[in-house]
């Protein structure tokens, strides 16, 4: 049995069914981050993964998430969200901020705790920006979540990064590690983000549909 359309028929779908097939790769390789994005975004958007080898870029944190957005999309081909995270001690200014992950592999959770030995200031937070793009050549767009809490010699599960050496404010004095993941996603830098995320690509729909035309580059943070 065949069906035949004429010349030039196009099938269109629904705006929501649209909206509900769309898939973003996000640039990782990191098991742990990808499960709880995905947990984020879960029923609302699906994603994927794809691991490259992005040079290691230095700069202001959203510069460097925007231009490593740019590599990536370029690989890609397709909707790609590239995240930078830092964990920022108020009394060092800071530090480590984006150099969370070589401070830990050298240093360790003691040694994260050890950096704060002379301050009575353990406060801090943790900071995610995603970078979006929807292809070669589209806008880029950064959205920024913060987590405020304080540093705290190690509790909990040891598996996923500085989780147990940061404890949020808005947490049962538990750290990142000790809440349950359902619990620390409603508060989490990296929720927070990705919520802003979600609010564009909805916004952008109805913009789309009138011909809106979008900036080259847009910035959303806290």
């Amino acid at each position: 049995w065949r069906c035949w359309l004429p010349p030039g028929f196009r099938i269109r779908f629904p705006e929501a069914l649209r909206a509900a097939t769309m898939v973003l790769t996000f640039v990782t390789g990191n098991k742990h981050k990808l499960a709880e994005v995905q947990a984020i975004l879960k029923d609302v958007i699906e994603c994927t993964n794809k691991k490259l080898d992005l040079p290691e870029l230095q700069g202001e944190p959203v510069e460097v998430a925007m231009e490593k957005c740019k590599l990536a999309v370029e690989e890609i081909k397709g909707p790609v969200i590239v995240e930078d995270t830092s964990l920022c001690f108020n009394a060092l200014k800071g530090l480590p901020g984006v150099y969370i992950k070589w401070f830990l592999t050298k240093l360790g959770h003691e040694g994260l705790n050890n950096m704060l030995a002379a301050y009575s200031d353990k406060s801090a937070y943790a900071q995610c920006i995603f970078c979006y793009c929807e292809g070669p050549g589209k806008e880029i767009v950064s959205f920024t979540g913060r987590c405020p809490g304080k540093i705290v010699p190690a509790r909990g599960p040891t598996d996923f990064g500085w989780d147990p050496v940061f404890e949020p404010e808005e947490s049962k004095q538990q750290t990142f590690a000790e809440m349950d993941k359902v619990e620390k996603n409603k508060i989490s830098h990296r929720s927070r983000a990705l919520a802003k995320l979600v609010e564009y690509l909805k916004a952008k729909k109805p913009e789309e549909s009138k011909g809106g035309v979008a900036g080259e580059k847009r910035r959303r943070e806290e």
